[in-house]
């Protein structure tokens, strides 16, 4: 990967001035308008500014939607107590006032900022990466595949990159009275726990995020791609931008309601775990049940739907800002329609 960054392939047409010639990618890469980007695709602006993107889309998301994750987690952990969303908001502010629906703010920001780096960054680095090793046809025929890959493989970082902070925000919004803010939290679970009480919940994380990943990174572009082939009337380079940024919004809601559903039972395992010291995964997962670890997830839909949506819609708006390649929807390479006889 690092080499990658110091070596770029040389350009074969020297017309196109502003991109690597990458394996798997130059056929889509040839049918983009090159005179208004900001940088080659490839290079390690466009790496930078991508993880930019990921910060600003999930730090945001994330931290905007702090409410509604504070009763999807007590909702997990305290069933009994919280039967329902609305129920579990109106106990929380007769409990807590209004104030205390925004608790965990500061580590949801941090962590899932970080995590949003990690996880935007590299699946362009790992895309392009297994790209360039299978090849221009084999990119075309398990594309699906090769979302799956990057997007698995950028995940298990971001999560080493989140874990420490969701186990403060799990922390605070399900235990009262054991902190109120970050600054309180995190030295008294290093005190307590060391430095395990951070990284104890990070298996359960990947269980959690790394499905989830795999199918809101797949799921988006494989809608991406069908949006424009069979419902957008016009091809994608003859839409504007914000036609396509609209496209952006209703392929990631899409995609987040899958996600939601994969990852829920692992998300339900990992609230429980974060607020009860000492426990482990497979006790939590026995604990809870079948049923025990669906609980909250029409709340989970809600959230993780719109979340994704915005998320996809900030990092497009990113990449169209600061003007990155943004390669159209995949075509079949020419090479492959004459292996398969479909041009003369």
């Amino acid at each position: 990967i690092f080499y990658s960054f110091r070596h770029p392939r040389p350009i074969s047409n020297p017309h196109l001035t502003h991109q690597f010639r990458i394996p798997g990618l130059e056929n889509i890469l040839d049918q983009t308008v090159y005179s208004d980007i900001s940088c080659e695709f490839g290079s390690m602006k466009y790496y930078a500014l991508c993880g930019f993107g990921g910060i600003l889309s999930c730090g945001i998301t994330h931290t905007a939607v702090v409410p509604l994750d504070l009763v999807k987690c007590r909702l997990q952990v305290d069933p009994d107590k919280y039967k329902s969303i609305f129920k579990g908001f109106s106990i929380t502010i007769k409990e807590d006032s209004m104030r205390g629906l925004a608790k965990g703010w500061a580590p949801t920001f941090i962590g899932y900022s970080m995590q949003g780096l990690c996880k935007f960054g590299f699946y362009e680095v790992f895309k392009i990466t297994y790209s360039d090793f299978i090849g221009e046809e084999n990119t075309y025929l398990w594309r699906t595949s090769l979302y799956l890959a990057a997007s698995a493989s950028a995940e298990f970082f971001a999560d080493i990159a989140l874990a420490p902070m969701e186990a403060c925000k799990v922390r605070i919004q399900t235990c009262p009275g054991y902190a109120s803010n970050l600054r309180q939290c995190a030295p008294k679970m290093f005190a307590e726990e060391g430095l395990w009480a951070f990284y104890k919940g990070v298996v359960p994380l990947w269980m959690r995020q790394i499905p989830y990943t795999m199918m809101k990174f797949a799921c988006f572009e494989r809608t991406v791609e069908l949006l424009y082939k069979h419902v957008v009337p016009k091809p994608r380079a003859e839409c504007s931008k914000s036609e396509q940024l609209v496209v952006t919004f209703v392929a990631g809601y899409i995609a987040g309601v899958f996600c939601a559903i994969v990852s829920h039972p692992a998300d339900s395992v990992v609230s429980v775990l974060n607020k009860e010291s000492g426990s482990s995964a497979i006790g939590v997962l026995k604990k809870l049940g079948p049923k025990g670890v669906w609980k909250g997830l029409v709340a989970r839909i809600i959230m993780i739907g719109t979340l994704t949506a915005l998320q996809w819609f900030i990092y497009d708006s990113v990449k169209v800002y600061f003007r990155l390649p943004r390669p159209p929807p995949p075509e079949m390479p020419e090479s492959l329609k004459k292996k398969l006889g479909l041009t003369e």
